[in-house]
């Protein structure tokens, strides 16, 4: 009897923790790519949501990549998002920080809820502009890499619109967004498409990175993915991870040793449980990992 209640009762509070929270709307959503000039490929099917039965939204075939905006009133500090026009702006007030946030989903599609708008409702909650990002899907990566790239041009060509510091400009990823925010911040070369106009005059790099138990930062032989240029000016950068998360963990470990190494200022916080995948939905240690991540970013100046 005990056991069942136990068992009941243990069910119960995972429920309640990976429970989806309502999303909040954007102030404007925009295209990554200009009409006819994005690089590379799309889909070869329709834009759909991937079904599952735990209340996240999944998408898959992306071939128009965009970027939700969540803008803050402009008070420099925590505050309310923007809204009306889009441009979040206040009097006196200065430019906020931004985060380009990148879902995961294993580069099949991104669960663009718990791993995209309940990121920008929490960073907004805590001053930080946020835009997240829907990049190319499925099994694109350099499509991806395109994406993210354009998108932090974006955000800096707009920065006065939008009222965000384009010195001020990071990303956070989770699982394969983790790679794909890993991947903007080292590299292999500067710009992974020619310039399709002036947006593309602005840096294409993060001033810092945020990975949230990232996914394919080794390779088989236990080395640094060579997608990751390690030579690159590579920006502060924050690693989350959980030691019971044994498919992805060991990638981290052998990242945050590459850092160590190429001297690149960063911290590895690694929690003794936590799984993979949770968000903000966490109810073990890794719980800690937004609070943690807020006290880093206002270490390094970004907030």
């Amino acid at each position: 009897m005990f056991s069942r209640l136990f068992a009941f009762l243990i069910l119960t509070v995972t429920a309640v923790a990976q429970t989806p929270t309502p999303p909040i709307a954007p102030t404007s959503t925009v295209d990554v790519w200009p009409e006819g000039k994005m690089p590379g490929k799309g889909a070869h099917e329709p834009e759909t949501a991937v079904p599952r039965n735990d209340g996240f939204h999944r998408i898959t075939n992306v071939s128009r990549p965009t970027l939700a905006l969540y803008l803050m009133a402009g008070t420099g500090g925590a505050g309310s998002p923007a809204t009306g026009s889009g441009q979040g702006s206040a009097a006196g007030a200065g430019p906020t920080p931004a985060m380009i946030v990148c879902p995961g989903g294993g580069y099949s599609y991104t669960v663009i809820d718990k791993e995209g708008t309940e990121i920008a409702a929490w960073l907004n909650s805590n001053g930080i502009s946020a835009l997240v990002l829907k990049y190319r899907t499925p099994n694109n990566r350099a499509g991806a890499l395109q994406d993210i790239q354009r998108a932090l041009s974006l955000a800096r060509a707009h920065a006065t619109e939008w009222n965000i510091d384009p010195k001020r400009v990071g990303v956070i990823g989770f699982s394969a967004g983790g790679n794909l925010a890993a991947k903007s911040s080292a590299p292999p070369e500067e710009r992974s498409y020619p310039a399709v106009d002036a947006v593309d005059q602005q840096s294409c790099r993060p001033d810092c990175a945020v990975l949230v138990y990232p996914a394919y930062l080794d390779d088989k032989a236990a080395h640094v993915s060579p997608d990751l240029n390690l030579k690159a000016a590579i920006p502060p950068t924050l690693i989350v991870h959980s030691e019971d998360d044994k498919t992805h963990v060991v990638g981290s470990k052998i990242y945050d040793a590459a850092l160590t190494e190429a001297k690149v200022a960063h911290e590895f916080k690694l929690y003794p449980t936590g799984g993979h995948g949770y968000g903000l939905h966490c109810d073990r240690d890794a719980k800690a990992w937004p609070q943690d991540a807020l006290e880093w970013l206002r270490k390094i100046g970004f907030r």
